[in-house]
């Protein structure tokens, strides 16, 4: 039995090999990635899949029979880069696929939303067998800004008192991993939050206590959070985009109360404490 990871070099992939080294031979793993050279260091055999080349994608399928399908990270193109993925999984007579999609995406006010939305459509309609597994926010979506939270002495965000319910990016990772390796989760969709739910404010409080620095929330219009991003970097379409999500957690759409994710995890999911003092 072959398993592919797709993105297999990124930040969420490359937890995912490493989950899937403690469950399977490295012979059983197959990294799919945009660049080999980057995956010398996985411990595992990588082959080239560019997303933009169906026929790379077709060769790079061959032999695999479990997909680990990490959603691609090209807003705005990943439909049609996933439907190329589906299709050559099809014709390459792949068995299974699981797919990294968001948090109640049929529902969700997140423009993310709709590119897996579609996704999912098709991958119903490949006659694939498949799994979903709807992400929510990653912990550290937000702990990344810790350093400039404390070098400018607030943590800005337009969320205003919507509660997170994110979960770490090794705790979705040990969930994939776990998924793709057990057969009963085929054709299922879950729901995976963190158990924690917590506000901007919340996590400001939890800066505050680790750093031993008063670190307060300062909720900002969607504009002005939008600019300030531009202004210090953040390419235009990302600062939008980072700002309209977190009007959509201020509506709720990054909440979960279900605890599918540590169910499946047989743990808790990592708390915010924890986030906050590995972000520190």
């Amino acid at each position: 039995m072959k398993i592919g990871i797709t993105g297999a070099t990124g930040q969420l992939g490359g937890l995912v090999v490493q989950e899937l080294l403690k469950r399977e031979l490295p012979e059983n793993l197959v990294a799919l990635v945009r660049s080999t050279d980057k995956a010398k260091n996985l411990g595992i055999e990588a082959r080239e899949f560019n997303y933009d080349d169906p026929s790379s994608l077709e060769i790079a399928l061959k032999g695999i029979d479990r997909l680990v399908f990490i959603s691609a990270n090209e807003i705005g193109q990943r439909a049609r880069q996933h439907q190329n993925v589906i299709d050559a999984a099809k014709k390459s007579n792949v068995n299974w696929i699981v797919y990294t999609s968001l948090l109640r995406a049929d529902t969700s006010t997140l423009s993310l939303a709709g590119e897996h939305v579609a996704t999912e459509e098709a991958l119903k309609e490949s006659g694939i067998d498949t799994t979903i597994l709807r992400n929510g926010w990653y912990s550290e979506n937000y702990t990344a800004s810790i350093p400039n939270a404390l070098e400018n002495g607030a943590f800005i965000g337009s969320a205003g008192n919507g509660k997170i319910s994110s979960a770490a990016r090794l705790d979705y990772a040990e969930a994939l991993a776990i998924v793709i390796t057990d057969e009963s989760y085929k054709d299922k969709t879950l729901e995976l939050g963190g158990d924690q739910s917590y506000t901007l404010t919340d996590l400001a409080e939890e800066i505050s206590k680790q750093s031993g620095k008063t670190i307060p929330y300062t909720n900002l219009p969607e504009a002005e959070y939008a600019g300030i991003l531009s202004q210090v970097g953040v390419p235009e379409g990302l600062a939008k985009g980072l700002a309209s999500w977190d009007v959509s957690a201020s509506k709720g759409d990054l909440f979960d109360k279900t605890h599918q994710l540590s169910k499946l995890l047989g743990r808790p999911t990592t708390s915010l404490e924890q986030a906050v003092k590995q972000a520190l």
